[in-house]
């Protein structure tokens, strides 16, 4: 509802109201609304503007008023209160209105409540009243604030201070507005007697003001028609004022003299007074206003109120000394306490308020001889908070835990401006804090339990003064001295943060993280900040002693946990502030002051003397309740020692860049601090100790108990643990300063502390370092085990340092100035501060690398040094100084920057500090610390090395002398017994070799392998070494390689040597230092080969190879000088050493003490020779050939190799020979211009290998000196031989391009069969299956056999050499072992030389060298063909009684082998001997013949009973491979046996041979061949009961009836027979001159075989009856006749075999002579006939026909065709007995199937009849 609605609803009540009582009333209201109703909007403008309407409107209102009535007025003066809320009442009815008011003022409440809201109303809608008016308006609110209804006067007292702002806000909008009408400007006199111009606003607000203040000073006002007015009241109006436009005052100067004429004498009355609590209350709430708001302009007044408040703050300790004179000041002796806490709040309240305090400052302490008003205040504060000790009590968490009574009590606050406060609280921490819990009532400061609920100055509704607790007013002083703390941080640390931190930075220049202090010379004067900084500067200076004074003591005393984080939170920003602004006193003092609260002195000394309970603590008696025994908690830090201790770490750490040589005390602090940390709780509990013994050492990582809750701690006794659990450092939103006090957290805000020296400038850094060393080295001599304290060793800087570090250390030093501690023995196990200083100096690396050395290097280094150099320092006081400069060391090369001259500068620092641990004095060598730093120092270096070797660019001869300082001289690494090497580069001469038992000290060995480690490294940075660091580099390396390890000494000569050898060579292409370089790879060379004749083989061994392969890879870029002094300086020096250990008779070693030599050195020297054969092999043309020595060498050379050879052990003999083999083949590569120098030295090895085949062929017997017997020729080394002749052959023949003589090749084949056949080879290999020497048979097969006479050579030994399986194998005999170190006392036996393989290997090369070879005469003439005849002979005749073929294959037998290269030379034997005709004498032709039919007699005679033995199916392979006999016979011999050259009785041995092997039955079964006469004697074999058979002639053959012994093989004796009836026919018409002489020579031997059989069948059936013939007899007889029916001989055959010159009538027979008588005439004719050969058997024929029992028959198949009709007869006809033919040959298709029939003896015979007379014609 808007306010127009509700005037018209009032209008309505009042015109009800008055309807009765007051018509007129209501007529004027009826008027009125009905002009609202009528146009509400123009009748309010009406009223606004004081139309016409605006009577009627007001008229109701002021008649109702004037009524009297309580009702009416109400509504009358509601209905006003809307009017004038609708602004619609005109200005000139404001008196009016007033007046009204005023009447009705006497009304009751309610009606004077309204017209209160009415006049508040009023006023503030209507501005424009001023003056009197407004004063009418005032007074009648000031009338009714005097109403003794309460809510009168209250809300009259409420209306009047909203008049009054009302009326002082107006000024403020009439000075925005400035634009006042000069008109309304009235004039007005002031206090001082001015005058001044005021608008209406201004002059309202000064009366109203200037009345206000004589009100209250009980004066008549000017303006308000007042005449009191309560000065409680006036002094709260004054003060709602000042509250709120306190601006305004200041710019108006009217105002200002009002404060000062009127106010503050008013004010100062008041406080000076008796005491009235409501009044002095106010009136001390305008000095704040005043104070806080008016300072400036009040300044005298200000400096009044201000001493007189600090006068009254101390007055209850200091009450008759007035703080400043006045006559108008008179201050009472004593005050009360609540004026005291009023006073204190007030200062409460300007110290908070920093600004102000510093205004103060300048405007009285820092004007010269003004008041000391914030020194007053200071100090004031400091007696106030110090006047009652025991009502603050103690806070026992300050002394730790676990310390005794005593130990609390003995301690003060350790500072001078406690006082006798300080030592009452000492007393009082013996009493009260142990038994306080107990006995009496906690004391102490707390927020919650010291302060008030309202504090005392807000309490305007009192009457009286509260009840105010007794340590509220300490509370108060607390919170002032925080206040004040808080205030100079707040200013100071963004004004220094701004300038410091934030401050515009030029181009490069880094961040600032660490900034130093203020410099405040250097500030700008006339700047506000710096005058704001110096301000401040000034007061701390000035007030520190006595802010540090108050905030010691009340930090001590027992504080609430909120309380002590506040002062705490003081002692931080004090400390800070005076670090920033650079007043290193006040600072120093405040760090000192927090070490001491966080870490107790007692504390730390307690530890010492801390035992272990034997068993858990019970309760016992009173005394052990109080604390008095010793405690049994370890003592430790409480939380809040843990809290000072984080609030020092961090100061510290925020002003780390300014604290200076401070840091020596706060690095003191840090370090008892860590002690206390990691010592509590970590020793093992015992029962009891002893406090005289040493301390056991104390582990780095120790944990601390914390201590429990404040309340628990300071209810429980002293020494006792609290039972109260610790609660979550997280939970329940504890400040931080209390979050994370555990042992770790602290160590690791430590740690931050630390780390933040990378965020000093180099200054502050080096303060930082240099204190921290001095701190390290004072307790360094602490804990030495002498008193000769630290002495430093060749220290040219750090004079300060060296002095404070390293002067002796007097027994008083060894008790700590801040801390106590005393640590002789009890930090054994490491120094705090050295590994600190490993710490920042790892975080700082850069600032040791490019900042100047004095700022981080030197001290450092020194310090380091100096330590681990100490001998009287603990052993782990050295070693962890070592390895933290180790640390350094390592991690500063890695960072260098590659560029500039700053590398080389900081590696040689690095170098030359290192080298100070490596190379310890000799004095102190033995010393196992030593030996340990030592050790640290190389795995330094090896680090450096691995890590940044490749960076190094200077130092390189430092660290050649570090590695080479561990290494021992040779003569005492092996024994003093050693002679150095001969062939070092310094030796001279031959010594003896080292022995095996080298020394192995085992702190010498680790020093070796860790250098060594280096050592590899630097090898692999060689590229970077120049000539000078490369020879310091092999002699190190020569060192390395001598000494007693094997591995490293073996790393050095094989790999190391090798890598420099690469380096050099890499250099030495560089044209201009190719001199200097090639003579540095000598020295190399020269280093090696001192390390060649090394007494362990390994060593020995890799020097040889490293040697060599140098040479090797690198031969090639040698000037022909240089290899001239390899050849005469290395090589040869290096057999020359080697044979003359190998040549040392047992004899000779045992009378020089030495051992017997070990085969080692045999393997040794196969290394060396097999090397120099390489180096040989690919150098040898390119450079050692040019040498103009090398005929020289070349001889000396060879004869290495033959002395190897013939005298050396036989391990090393083939070696030897390989070394001149590989030479040999290189000197194929010789061009030729080197011709004659490859032919020279060929003559030369060709000369040493005569020698050496002699040898061979003496088989060991050559005359040797008898202490180097020569030992027997190995099979490996008897290769090489011939491996080398072959390669001298060969390369021989490359420059000459001719065979060697034949002379010398006869020598040369003499040596190979005396290699293969030499007898007394210890390691004869099997040579069955392996062709074994098979490099014998390939250096032949290399022989250019186109000279004369060396075909025959070769083939005759090759001959030679096919028979040796046969007649040359033999059995390797056992014999003892030559060397007894085998533990091997016989060879093991069964091993046999059968030279199998080589003959197998031989025998088809005859073949085929003959082959080549067949159409030379020579080897028909001069026995070639007969020796390789003979040579197969042997086999072929051994047949099945030769060695086997192969052991493990299935090779062909050799007998085979030898039959089938024997037929292959005789079918060519046949063709070439004709052919060759005259060239071949008749002798040898008749020489071959006969070896020829020597042989096949051989193999068709040769014993086969074997065969028997083997499966028919073998049994028929065997005879089938022998058929090639026959066959070779057939058509490779016969044709050309007949020649004339060959005699009578080679071809009749051919004929008795197939007679021989045509034989079915043994020999002993037969008749003899010529017939027996009867007078003879009879054999062995006749019985009584043979019968004597007579044929028609002399001759008779006796008959037996035993079976007799066939032999097997009877088809081949078959084919035996047959080509013997084939020999003597004529079925060839080839060569028949030739055939008929074979024939004529070979006919008897037939007829003799078959008369033989004929007549033994005859003889033998005539005994035996029915008795029936084996079959083969049978068969035999049917076989024989068969082919005696079907032989057909050449015409004259018989007649000339039968005459005595066969030969020469065999072609043509003389005539017929007919003379003869006519039987010698028919016998002459029957001769010459074709059928002569039946004649010879016409008697046998006849007997056979007149045998009367069957005779023996035989199924032969015939090629008649079978009879188309069944023909069942099996009978022979006359013409199948002429036609049959073989089985075989029908099985095989070659003819086809005709019938068979059965041949029967005597029908055969008949026939042969028969043929006998058709021959002679009958019964034609």
């Amino acid at each position: 509802m808007s306010s127009l609605a509700f005037l018209v609803t009032e209008l309505q009540s009042l015109a009800s109201e008055t309807r009765r009582k007051h018509p007129d009333v209501r007529e004027a209201a009826e008027k009125s609304l009905a002009i609202l109703r009528a146009s509400p909007e123009q009748a309010t403008a009406s009223l606004a503007s004081d139309g016409p309407q605006s009577e009627d409107l007001l008229r109701p209102v002021f008649m109702g008023c004037a009524t009297k009535n309580a009702k009416v007025v109400a509504i009358s003066l509601g209905s006003l209160q809307r009017l004038i809320a609708l602004k619609a009442v005109p200005h000139s009815a404001v008196p009016v209105i007033i007046n009204t008011m005023s009447d009705c003022m006497n009304q009751g409440v309610d009606i004077q409540l309204r017209i209160l809201q009415t006049l508040l109303s009023l006023i503030t809608n209507f501005p424009a009243v001023h003056g009197d008016l407004l004063g009418d308006a005032l007074l009648l609110c000031f009338k009714l604030q005097e109403s003794r209804i309460a809510v009168v006067s209250s809300t009259a007292a409420a209306t009047l201070r909203q008049l009054v702002m009302f009326v002082v806000d107006k000024v403020v909008d009439e000075d925005r507005r400035e634009d006042t009408d000069p008109n309304k400007l009235s004039e007005r006199r002031l206090p001082d007697g001015t005058s001044i111009s005021l608008g209406p606003s201004a002059d309202d607000a000064l009366s109203v003001f200037e009345d206000l203040c004589l009100l209250a000073n009980s004066e008549k006002p000017k303006f308000l028609k007042l005449d009191s007015l309560r000065k409680t009241f006036a002094l709260e109006l004054i003060e709602s004022v000042l509250t709120n436009y306190h601006d305004l005052f200041r710019k108006h100067p009217e105002e200002l003299l009002l404060l000062q004429h009127h106010l503050c004498p008013l004010l100062l009355k008041a406080l000076s007074d008796r005491p009235n609590f409501p009044l002095t209350l106010r009136a001390t709430r305008v000095v704040f206003l005043l104070l806080k708001q008016f300072s400036l302009e009040l300044k005298t007044e200000a400096e009044v109120f201000l001493m007189l408040l600090i006068k009254i703050v101390g007055s209850d300790s200091d009450a008759g000394t007035p703080a400043q004179s006045t006559d108008s000041i008179h201050l009472q002796a004593n005050r009360p306490q609540w004026m005291r806490v009023l006073a204190m709040e007030i200062m409460r309240g300007l110290c908070n308020d920093a600004e102000l305090i510093r205004n103060v400052w300048d405007r009285y302490d820092a004007e010269e001889g003004g008041s000391k008003v914030f020194n007053s205040l200071v100090a004031a504060l400091k007696r106030l908070l110090t006047e009652k000790p025991a009502l603050l009590g103690v806070g026992s968490q300050m002394f730790g835990v676990g310390v005794p009574a005593q130990s609390a009590s003995s301690e003060g606050y350790g500072l001078d401006v406690g006082g006798v406060a300080g030592m009452v609280a000492n007393a009082a921490s013996a009493t009260v804090s142990s038994v306080a819990g107990m006995i009496t009532t906690e004391v102490g400061l707390s927020v919650q339990g010291s302060a008030m609920k309202l504090q005392c100055i807000d309490q305007l509704d009192k009457a009286d003064a509260p009840p105010i607790p007794e340590p509220y007013i300490y509370l108060l002083g607390v919170q002032c001295l925080i206040s004040l703390c808080e205030g100079f941080a707040s200013c100071t640390g963004p004004l220094y943060n701004t300038i410091m931190v934030q401050r515009p930075r030029a181009a490069g220049e880094p961040v600032v993280r660490a900034p130093p202090a203020l410099d405040m010379s250097a500030l700008s004067p006339e700047d506000p900040t710096t005058k704001q900084l110096r301000t401040v500067h000034n007061m701390v200076e000035c007030g520190w002693p006595a802010l540090l004074a108050a905030l010691s003591f009340i930090i001590a005393t027992n504080l609430s946990e909120e309380l002590f984080l506040e002062v705490l939170s003081s002692y931080q920003a004090m400390t800070n502030v005076s670090g920033m602004l650079g007043l290193s006193t006040p600072r120093d003092a405040f760090f000192t002051s927090l070490a001491k609260f966080a870490i107790p002195t007692r504390v730390v000394s307690s530890l010492e003397t801390y035992t272990e309970p034997a068993t858990p603590r019970t309760p016992s008696t009173f005394t052990e309740n109080l604390g008095l025994t010793s405690p049994t908690v370890a003592p430790g830090l409480s939380e809040r020692n843990m809290a000072c201790l984080k609030v020092l770490i961090a100061s510290a750490l925020f002003l780390a860049g300014s604290l200076g040589a401070s840091w020596f005390h706060i690095l003191e602090a840090l370090q008892n601090a860590d002690y206390v940390l990691t010592t509590k709780g970590a020793r093992a509990p015992t029962a009891k100790r002893s406090n005289t013994g040493p301390l056991p050492n104390t582990p780095s990582n120790r944990t601390v108990s914390l201590p429990a809750p404040q309340s628990a701690q300071l209810n429980a006794p002293t020494g006792q643990r609290p039972t109260t659990p610790q609660p979550s450092q997280s939970g329940g939103g504890r400040n931080p300063m209390l979050a994370d006090l555990d042992s770790d957290a602290l160590q690791a805000a430590i740690q931050r502390l630390f780390d933040a020296s990378k965020n000093m400038d180099d200054k502050a850094f080096h303060d930082f370092v240099s204190s921290l060393c001095k701190l390290s080295a004072a307790m360094v001599g602490m804990q030495s085990d002498s008193s000769d304290g630290l002495s430093m060793q060749s220290v040219d800087t750090m004079d300060d340092l060296s002095n404070a570090m390293l002067s002796p250390i007097t027994e008083n030093a060894h008790r700590r100035r801040v801390s106590g501690i005393h640590l002789p023995r009890t930090l054994r196990s490491g120094d705090f501060g050295i590994s600190k200083i490993g710490g920042v100096a790892t975080l700082n690396i850069h600032r040791l690398i490019y900042r100047d050395p004095e700022v981080a290097w030197d001290p450092i280094s020194t310090h380091l040094l100096s330590v681990l150099k100490h001998p009287a320092a603990p052993a782990s006081i050295r070693i962890q100084a070592a390895r933290v400069l180790d640390d350094v060391l390592t991690v500063v090369p890695r960072n260098i920057s590659t560029t500039g001259d700053l590398q080389p500068k900081v590696q040689r620092r690095v170098l030359d500090v290192l080298s100070q641990q490596i190379i310890l004095g000799s004095g102190t060598v033995g010393s196992s610390t030593n030996t340990e730093l030592r050790k640290m120092g190389l795995e330094t270096l090896h680090q450096i090395l691995q890590a940044s070797g490749h960076t190094l660019v200077v130092g390189w001869e430092t660290i050649f002398e570090m590695l080479g300082s561990v290494c021992k001289p040779a003569n005492s690494v092996l024994g003093e017994t050693i002679i150095l090497s001969p062939i070092s580069p310094g030796g001279a001469g031959r010594g003896k070799p080292p022995p095996l038992g080298y020394i192995n000290d085992k702190n010498y060995s680790s020093l070796v392998k860790i250098a060594f480690q280096s050592l590899t490294l630097v090898c692999d940075s060689l590229s970077q070494l120049s000539p000078e660091h490369l020879r310091l580099c092999i002699s190190t390396l020569g060192q390395f390689g001598r000494q007693a390890d094997t591995n490293i000494a073996l790393t050095a000569a094989e790999s190391l040597l090798w890598g420099v050898s690469d380096s050099i060579q890499a250099k030495r292409k560089d044209v201009e230092k190719e001199p200097e370089y090639s003579a540095l790879w000598m020295f190399l060379l020269l280093e090696i080969l001192g390390l060649c004749n090394d007494g362990r083989p390994e060593v020995r061994v890799g020097a040889i190879q490293t040697l060599f392969r140098t040479l090797q890879l690198y031969g090639a870029t040698l000037s022909l000088e240089t290899w001239d002094e390899c050849i005469w300086k290395i090589t040869f020096p290096l057999l020359d050493s080697i044979n003359a250990v190998l040549r040392q008779s047992p004899a000779e070693a045992a009378s020089e003490g030495a051992p017997a030599v070990d085969l080692q050195w045999d393997e040794s020297k196969v290394l060396a020779l097999q090397s120099i054969g390489s180096i040989f092999h690919d150098f040898l043309t390119s450079k050692i050939m040019r040498l103009d020595s090398f005929k020289k060498a070349w001889e000396v050379f060879v004869g290495h190799i033959q002395d190897s050879w013939l005298f050396d052990n036989r391990t090393i003999s083939a070696p030897a020979v390989r070394c001149l083999e590989k030479a040999i083949k290189a000197s194929a590569k010789a061009g030729p211009d080197l011709s004659a120098v490859v032919t020279d030295a060929l003559e030369v090895v060709w000369s040493a290998c005569n020698e050496m085949g002699e040898a061979v062929l003496k088989r060991g017997t050559k005359t040797t000196p008898p202490e180097s017997p020569m030992k027997p020729f190995t099979q490996e080394s008897l290769m090489a031989f011939v491996d080398v002749i072959r390669s001298t052959r060969t390369v021989g023949r490359q420059f000459e391009d001719s065979e060697w003589t034949l002379e010398r090749l006869t020598r040369l084949m003499s040596i190979f069969k005396g290699i293969l056949t030499y007898p007394d080879s210890p390691d004869f290999r099997p040579d069955i299956d392996a062709l074994n020497p098979a490099v014998v048979m390939e250096a032949i097969d290399g022989i250019d056999l186109s000279g004369d006479g060396v075909p025959s050579l070769i083939l005759r030994d090759l001959s030679e050499y096919a028979t040796l399986a046969f007649v040359a194998a033999f059995d390797v005999p056992s014999e003892p072992s030559a060397n007894p170190s085998t533990n091997r006392q016989t060879r093991p036996s069964g091993r046999r030389v059968t030279y199998i393989g080589i003959s197998k290997k031989t025998m088809p090369l005859l073949v085929d060298l003959f082959l080549k070879f067949k159409d030379k005469a020579a080897i028909f003439v001069d026995g070639t063909v007969e020796a390789i005849c003979s040579a197969y002979s042997i086999p072929i005749k051994l047949k099945y009684d030769c060695p086997a073929p192969s052991k493990f294959g299935q090779d062909q037998p050799l007998w085979k082998t030898a039959t089938t290269s024997f037929l292959r030379i005789v079918k060519e034997c046949g063709v070439q001997i004709p052919s060759l005709g005259s060239a071949i004498p008749d002798e040898r032709v008749a020489a071959i013949w006969r070896q020829i039919i020597d042989t096949f007699r051989g193999s068709i005679l040769a014993d086969c009973t074997v065969v028997d033995s083997f499966p028919l199916d073998v049994q028929e392979a065997e005879e089938n491979f022998d058929l090639a006999l026959i066959a070779s016979l057939e058509i490779d011999v016969v044709p050309h046996l007949g020649d004339s050259r060959v005699p009578d009785d080679v071809v009749s041995q051919l004929a008795k041979v197939l007679s021989q092997g045509s034989r079915l039955r043994d020999a002993d079964d037969l008749a003899d061949l010529s017939f027996v006469s009867p007078k003879s004697k009879t054999s062995g074999r006749l019985s009584p009961d043979f019968e004597k058979v007579d044929f028609g002639s002399e001759e008779s053959t006796l008959g037996t009836t035993e079976a007799g012994k066939f032999l097997p093989r009877e088809r081949f004796s078959y084919w035996c027979f047959d080509l013997l009836f084939l020999i003597c026919s004529d079925v060839a018409q080839d060569q028949v001159a030739s055939r008929k002489r074979v024939a004529a020579l070979c006919i008897t031997s037939l007829l003799n075989r078959c008369r033989t059989t004929l007549v033994s069948y005859v003889a033998d059936e005539s005994l035996r009856g029915n008795l029936p013939f084996p079959r083969m007899r049978e068969e035999e007889v049917v076989y024989i006749l068969r082919k005696l029916l079907e032989l057909k001989i050449w015409s004259g055959i018989l007649w000339a075999a039968l005459s005595e010159y066969p030969s020469a009538h065999c072609v043509d027979q003389p005539s017929i002579d007919p003379t003869l008588p006519p039987a010698q005439l028919i016998q002459d004719a029957i001769k010459r006939s074709t059928k002569a050969h039946l004649y010879h058997f016409y008697p046998t024929f006849c007997e056979i026909v007149a045998i009367p029992r069957k005779t023996p028959s035989a199924w032969i198949m015939t090629n008649v065709p079978r009879s188309s009709s069944r023909d069942i007869s099996a009978s022979a006809k006359p013409e199948e007995l002429r036609n049959s033919v073989s089985w075989t040959d029908v099985k095989s298709g070659v003819v086809d199937e005709g019938r068979a029939v059965e041949l029967d003896a005597r029908a055969i015979v008949k026939e042969c009849l028969k043929e006998i007379g058709r021959e002679m014609g009958v019964g034609l």
